[in-house]
């Protein structure tokens, strides 16, 4: 399986088996990818290449081809490194071939990796691996006896104790590296393990956030993901003590030393070695077993929780990116503050800033009046309509003096919204902000981003690394890499699900393109602001180092309104424009006059304009896409009514009926921000009348939903609530 055709061929045919579907289908796929396509390409537009891959499909057909193709990488070191030591034998050889994890594999190369001097590697250079080879062979010996011949002081072996021992080592390393005793050993403690903690001795009041888990037991193989990182977190910060074992008898025999002895072939018959190659199996599990397969199955909690953990980050992070955008419409964006001042930015229909100011309504200097004579202006001199206050410090407080505006002034017609600014002070103080505005004081670009990101949350919210935005479940605990990959592709799927104008766009967005680099998303930008807005598609084939690769991956998803050409506007891939032309020239129908009139396209029949190149999926797509040309996939734009009075967590009262906003779904239910600076939590339970397995069947990040409340502990800061007594 190492040469390029047999590997591609072998993978094809793990991830079909996987997937379910034909291995055509898998080897189509790998091309495209081989070949520099996206996945979001591949599933757009590539349909009849693909038979009909959905996204979905491709992203996992893609994870699986890096992990199968670092596996392979690792196959081909460990072949040369056995081959060099000319041990690699015909079976051997097999088996590696044949391996499809990489657990498996490093198996099989653990009694050929090289390491540092062993007891058992100083026991063989002593001459000891005949005599450990005799007891293990045939336990009719007897063990004392044999080991006479081996006392050597040429050797080091100074006495039969040193003769068994160094034997008894040199079979402990043996059994601990031998596959067909790791492997069931592993899965027994994976499948009958308990894992348990108890609190550092004197670290109480330090951990007290771990309180849940300082007399903690459950079995591993259960475990959820947030418990899992919960305890391992603990264990970081040296509050948590865990320990992983089977539940047994300490009177008795280990449940495991049975599995070591008849794995070995070693049992109890009453021959005269029988009894030390029984207690030679003990010490391998208690000396080697017991520590290397508990971090076997840690390490393994740990990858099944970090791959839960990014599950539910990606899925949060991806409803957040499609949350409604509130559209072209004047915002004024407030970032509160309590002695430093609330930062105001007003940005027009386009995203432009307009206005800028600082208002200081609450303690020390308490300008009330004074502050509400300047928001008024503001929103009187631009016709702001919606008003974006950051949930953070003072947001309620903020909002209370929104709200006296809209009171006094209901002219103004005035939607106050408060949203989130995780990630604001980040992207405020980033590069990419001072390239942005390199005049603007670093609070006022927090007050930018918290209006720009009602407007149009994908836009803005690219611009910032999706590990700050605040829809996780201990992301900093996961796996970093595999974090990053996943919410690269959300990013990317969202955007280009989207779709992007060419004309309006930032660098960062156009960056998330498909086929587009950032460098090539700055040479958009550069030539955008040279030479005017973009006419036409094709236009974008002279921006530099664009090439037919990139605007072959990139145009379909690179909208341009009002342009020379109305398919420009639509996500109909410029390939397939002959297409569209094929359907005007059939019907007699100009490609304008197509465009919306979804009752003739319903009745035309997409087999009549199809071909070789175009098959029936793209066919109905490009209808589909007719009917409804730049359709945004986003839903439509509502706010929670948050109650006055209704400020701290203090306000609140046991029986309330409130609205809020989903922040976060986790694993075990969903959390709520009322606007009283802490989350209040639906716990799964809680969600529906209903069982509930995966809350994210229920809610969304970004979700308007009405709860009650029906727990609240000031003290903790922990607010219960439920959404089933609210139906």
């Amino acid at each position: 399986m190492t040469n390029k055709s047999s590997f591609k061929t072998q993978t094809a045919k793990i991830i079909a088996r996987e997937l379910s579907v034909p291995d055509t289908k898998v080897i189509a796929a790998m091309n495209l990818i081989e070949e520099g396509a996206t996945i979001p390409f591949i599933a757009r537009y590539r349909k009849e290449v693909t038979g009909g891959l959905d996204d979905t499909q491709l992203r996992k057909l893609s994870e699986r081809l890096t992990y199968l193709t670092e596996l392979n990488d690792r196959r081909v070191t460990v072949l040369k490194s056995i081959k060099d030591q000319d041990k690699l034998t015909a079976e051997l050889e097999k088996q590696i071939n044949e391996t499809e994890t990489k657990v498996e594999l490093e198996d099989l190369y653990a009694p050929y990796k090289p390491k540092r001097r062993t007891k058992a590697s100083m026991a063989i250079e002593s001459g000891l691996e005949p005599l450990a080879d005799k007891l293990l062979l045939n336990p009719a010996i007897d063990p004392t006896k044999e080991a006479v011949a081996y006392i050597s002081n040429d050797n080091g072996v100074e006495d039969l104790n040193a003769a068994l021992e160094g034997a008894r080592n040199i079979l402990i390393e043996r059994i601990a590296e031998t596959p067909k005793v790791v492997r069931p050993v592993r899965e027994k403690i994976w499948n009958a393990g308990a894992l348990e903690s108890k609190i550092v001795k004197g670290k109480e009041k330090e951990g007290e956030k771990f309180s849940d888990y300082f007399e903690f037991d459950e079995p591993i193989s259960e475990m959820p993901s947030h418990r899992a990182l919960a305890l391992l977190r603990g264990q970081k910060e040296g509050v948590l003590k865990i320990n992983l074992d089977i539940p047994h008898d300490p009177s008795r025999p280990h449940p495991v030393i049975g599995t070591v002895m008849r794995e070995f072939g070693i049992s109890n018959k009453g021959r005269a070695g029988d009894h030390w190659m029984a207690e030679t199996a003990a010490k391998a599990w208690k000396s080697k077993l017991a520590s290397s397969s508990a971090n076997d199955s840690i390490s393994r909690l740990k990858e099944k929780a970090d791959a839960e953990a990014i599950r539910i980050f990606s899925r949060n992070a991806k409803d957040l990116l499609l949350a409604a955008p509130a559209g072209a419409r004047v915002v004024m964006g407030i970032d509160p503050g309590i002695r430093t001042g609330c930062k105001i930015a007003v940005i027009d229909q386009t995203g432009k800033v307009v206005d800028t100011d600082t208002i200081y309504p609450h303690e020390p200097r308490r300008d009330w009046q004074g502050s509400l004579t300047t928001i008024a202006k503001l929103c009187k001199k631009h016709k702001v309509e919606l008003v974006s206050v950051g949930n953070g410090t003072a947001s309620r407080e903020t909002d209370k003096l929104v709200a006296e505006l809209s009171s006094k002034m209901p002219e103004l017609k005035l939607t106050r919204v408060i949203v989130s600014e995780a990630g604001a002070s980040v992207y405020s103080a980033s590069e990419l902000a001072a390239k942005e505005f390199p005049n603007l004081d670093v609070s006022i670009r927090g007050a930018v981003s918290i209006a720009r990101r009602l407007q149009d949350p994908l836009a803005e919210l690219v611009k910032i690394d999706p590990k700050a935005i605040g829809v996780g479940q201990y992301q900093h605990d996961v796996d970093q890499s595999a974090l990053t990959r996943s919410l690269d592709a959300i990013v990317e799927d969202c955007v280009n699900a989207v779709g992007v104008d060419v004309n309006m766009a930032s660098a960062p967005l156009l960056a998330r393109v498909s086929g587009l680099s950032q460098t090539l998303a700055n040479n958009i930008v550069e030539f955008r602001n040279e030479n005017g807005p973009f006419k036409a598609r094709t236009a974008l084939k002279k921006v530099p180092r664009m090439g037919p690769k990139a605007y072959e991956q990139a145009a379909g998803f690179l909208k341009i309104v009002d342009g020379s050409n109305p398919l420009d506007a639509s996500a109909v891939h410029p390939e397939a424009y002959p297409v569209v032309k094929k359907i005007s020239e059939k019907t007699g129908r100009s490609v304008k006059s197509l465009i919306g009139d979804k009752a003739f396209l319903s009745k035309l029949n997409p087999k009549d304009f199809a071909n070789e190149t175009f098959g029936v999926p793209t066919v109905k797509d490009i209808i589909a896409e007719l009917e409804k040309p730049g359709r945004d996939p986003r839903p439509e734009f509502k706010t929670a009514s948050l109650q006055d009075g209704i400020e701290e967590i203090s306000d609140l009262k046991e029986g309330m009926k409130l609205e809020g906003t989903v922040s976060n779904v986790t694993a075990f239910g969903a959390f709520v921000d009322l606007g009283v600076h802490q989350d209040g939590l639906v716990h799964i339970s809680q969600l529906a009348d209903r069982y509930i397995e995966d809350p994210h069947d229920v809610v969304k990040t970004g979700d308007v939903v009405s709860v009650i409340v029906m727990e609240v502990d000031v003290q903790r800061k922990r607010i219960g609530l439920s959404m089933k007594a609210a139906q």
